[in-house]
Parts: C-alpha cells; structure tokens; sequence
C-alpha cells in the first residue's frame, strides 16, 4: 500500500484511508469487524470516523483492539458549543478505546459563521488547544462542502488537515484549494472519491485521484469492496485512452444534474436547505435506513415538501440545474423510503 506523509502533521499514512460512513449500515458489529480487519490486513492504515457516524467509532474501536501501533486514527465533531464538543471528544476516545486521537477534525465547517465562531480567540479552537495539550489529540482539521468557506479556513491557518470532497467530477479543488493548501502548509485530504456512490467506475474514479500526492478517504461496507479496490492499485495506475473517453462521457452526463453545492441557490424562501436535498441517493445508499428518514436527512427533506417551485434557486444556479425537478424527484424517494421504514417498524411490534 502506498504511504504519503501529511507534512504539517508529519502523519505517515496509507494513501487510501478508510471512510466509516457505510459501516453504519452493517446490521452485526461482527460484520463491521471483518471489512476494518481486511483493509488492515491489506495495508490500510488511516481510519476516518465522526462522532455523528452511529456506530462506526465503536466498531473502529473493537477491530483496532490490541494492534493501534502502526495506525492513524481520525474523528470529528460538528458540535458548535465548547461543553458538547468537548463531551463528544471523550466519547470518541471511549469508543475508539484510546488514550489519543491522532487527527481531530471540525466537521462540516459550511458557513462562514460556524467558521468564525471555531477561530475566535475563545471560541471552539480553545478546547481542541487544549485537548491537544493534555494529550488527547494530537492534530487539527476540518472537513468542509462549501469551497468559498474552505478557503478562509484554510487561510486562517488554524488547521493542520482540510477533508474536501473532490474526484474528476468536482475537479475544483485541484485549482483553487491545492495552490492555498501548499501556501498555508494544510495538508488536503479527499472524500467522495465516487461521490457517494454517485460514480460507479472504480477504477476510472482512483486512477484519476491517485495521480495527486493526496490522501484519498474511501466509504468502503462489504470485504469484496476493498479486494476490488486493491486490484486497481495494484495494477497500472495511468488511464487507457478508453478510460479516458468514459470519464469524460461520466463528467457529461452527471454534469446536467449534479449538485457542486456552492449554495449560490439559496436563501430558499420555504428556508429548504437545498444543497442536501440534492444529496439525497448518496446519503440514502450510505445510511441505515432509519438514520437517513429519522435523522438530520429525513428533516431536511421533509422541510422539502414545503417546496412551491417558485424557481429562484434555478435563476440562481450557476450550473442551470433542474432543481425543483430533482427535489420533487428526491422527495418522492424519501417517501417510499420512509413507507418502507414504517412497515418494517410494524412488523418489528
């Protein structure tokens, strides 16, 4: 497995890092176990996780027991007050069964407010100082969606790691953020490699990452996932020019109705928060059925349902996208997903 160093950190970590998110999905923690196991047996050596990921710390947790030498252990909060982060931190710590997280990240630093009320001299940044003091991490990150917000953070030079998410159909990171990541020594790391599952093409999807000396995080839930992932690897990384031709034919047809989420559509008058909405098959095919209907997505889309399709998030939209068609779209899979949840609920009594 290749191994790249993130330089302010002087973190050593495997190349392709493990993604938590679809292990939530595993009904036993056995099964969990047993994909987190094979990655390490295959060389895998950089764990990401997130306080708002259910189940995963814990099971990162059991599989690591007795063989954390070696590894690089990374979580996240998105907590926006001192005492909940700083509850959240000791329960990552609990469930991940060490003394010390290697790589704690701000989760899902969006808006410029969240970003100020991080950096402010006695704000959040003071309790992950701290932690960092006592022992209990030992770097600073974020993780981010919003571009614009991602470059501030990354300015303000507080962080040592910036998650973003980039493949070759959100290529922007390459030109804007890589530039500002090496002239602020952020070390950038990548998620939604296949943007969450929105990109099928395995092979086509890592060639394309791996030609950038990044760290490239991967959602991986079944042992077949990471077998298939290590035989690209293994094999020649360069493109065929037949790749090629498919990458750019992918990048054609997503390109009319995939979502960069700049947010440049809102505010929304009915106050939906549409950039999620636009998530929705990702998070839907990553998350537990009732997560994804009973948690922070199901809100979000049945705030949806609120939609008059007025049209001034298409006026708005520098990408000219269908929206109040893809959100009536989403909408109507978040309610079959939600009959279906009801049912088995039933059946379950």
């Amino acid at each position: 497995m290749e191994k790249i160093r993130l330089a302010r950190a002087g973190l050593t970590v495997s190349k392709l890092g493990f993604g938590s998110i679809p292990i939530q999905r595993l009904s036993e923690d056995e099964e969990a176990i047993a994909v987190i196991t094979r990655c390490l047996d295959l060389g895998v050596t950089f764990l990401d996780s997130a306080n708002a990921y259910t189940t995963s710390e814990g099971r990162i947790g059991k599989a690591i027991r007795g063989h954390r030498q070696g590894l690089v252990l990374a979580t996240k909060s998105g907590a926006q007050k001192a005492d909940l982060l700083q509850e959240q931190l000791e329960l990552s710590l609990k469930q991940f069964g060490v003394d010390t997280i290697d790589l704690y990240q701000v989760h899902n630093i969006s808006d410029l407010d969240f970003l100020a009320q991080v950096v402010d001299p006695k704000g959040l940044m003071t309790v992950l100082e701290e932690a960092k003091r006592a022992g209990k991490i030992r770097h600073i990150g974020f993780s981010s969606h919003n571009l614009d917000v991602a470059k501030e953070a990354v300015k303000s030079e507080r962080f040592e790691t910036i998650m973003f998410p980039f493949n070759f159909i959100v290529p922007e990171p390459a030109e804007e953020l890589f530039p500002l990541c090496r002239k602020h020594s952020v070390d950038f790391i990548a998620m939604k490699p296949l943007e969450g599952g929105m990109l099928d093409n395995v092979a086509i999807a890592l060639k394309y990452l791996f030609q950038f000396p990044i760290a490239v995080m991967v959602g991986i839930e079944q042992v077949h996932e990471i077998d298939e992932i290590m035989q690209v690897l293994e094999g020649p990384l360069q493109m065929t020019e037949e790749e090629k031709r498919e990458m750019q034919r992918l990048k054609d047809e997503l390109g009319t109705r995939f979502c960069r989420r700049c947010d440049y559509c809102q505010p929304c008058p009915e106050e939906i928060q549409i950039s999620w909405v636009m998530q929705t098959p990702s998070l839907m095919n990553r998350l537990p059925r009732k997560g994804f209907v009973k948690g922070r997505m199901g809100a979000r889309l049945e705030k949806a349902l609120d939609c008059t399709k007025c049209g001034e998030c298409e006026e708005k939209c520098p990408y000219h996208l269908p929206i109040r068609d893809i959100i009536e779209e989403y909408t109507n899979l978040y309610k079959e997903e939600l009959r279906k949840y009801q049912e088995e609920s039933a059946r379950s009594e």
